[in-house]
């Protein structure tokens, strides 16, 4: 007999980009949050007006008495905001947010195109994982079919598997993705 699986509630829905897009031109900053806060800091920006993003990851979670398939934050006491300068302090009072991360003593602005990117690899709902950024170089790939067609990452070889890495820069962490080598193309070197 195969087990049951709850349901993922629905009401998670809110953890994605607030309907009111902002200003496409605003930065997006990332947050720390305290541990196991990201969706309720998000909650309470989203109801500030505050456009925030948390990548949620489906997992499988055991209870002694059930099996449940959750959302869990794919990057773990993150919340990425999008705010004008009027806001900025305002996503500091919130409970559970703690501070905003810097780097070279400055807010670290996220890319557009690494939040662009985490959505797209968020929502292809293959196999998804995150690492803080510790992984040694390897080859430069770009995905050449399927939903994560033209992202590029790094190859790498994790726990048996082959794995895309993407990394978000400013906050050094990394996404990985199982993706079959025969999506896969070298990327070739920038000309110096």
């Amino acid at each position: 007999m195969q087990p049951s699986y709850d349901a993922i509630d629905s009401t998670d829905d809110w953890s994605y980009p607030c309907e009111r897009k902002m200003n496409e031109l605003l930065p997006w900053y990332a947050v720390y949050t305290r541990s196991r806060f990201e969706k309720k800091v998000a909650q309470q920006l989203i109801e500030n007006g505050i456009e925030c993003y948390v990548p949620l990851i489906r997992v499988m979670r055991q209870w002694s008495d059930r099996r449940k398939l959750v959302l869990e934050p794919a990057i773990r006491s993150y919340v990425f905001v999008r705010v004008n300068e009027s806001q900025y302090r305002k996503v500091l009072e919130v409970p559970g947010a703690v501070r905003y991360v810097y780097f070279e003593g400055r807010p670290a602005i996220i890319r557009n195109e690494e939040i662009e990117t985490l959505k797209r690899v968020i929502d292809s709902q293959l196999e998804v994982e995150c690492l803080p950024d510790q992984l040694p170089p390897g080859t430069r790939v770009r995905v050449v079919e399927g939903p994560l067609a033209g992202i590029e990452g790094e190859l790498v070889h994790y726990l048996g598997k082959q794995k895309v890495a993407i990394r978000v820069e400013a906050i050094r962490q990394v996404v990985m993705v199982t993706v079959s080598e025969q999506l896969l193309r070298p990327v070739p070197p920038n000309p110096a």
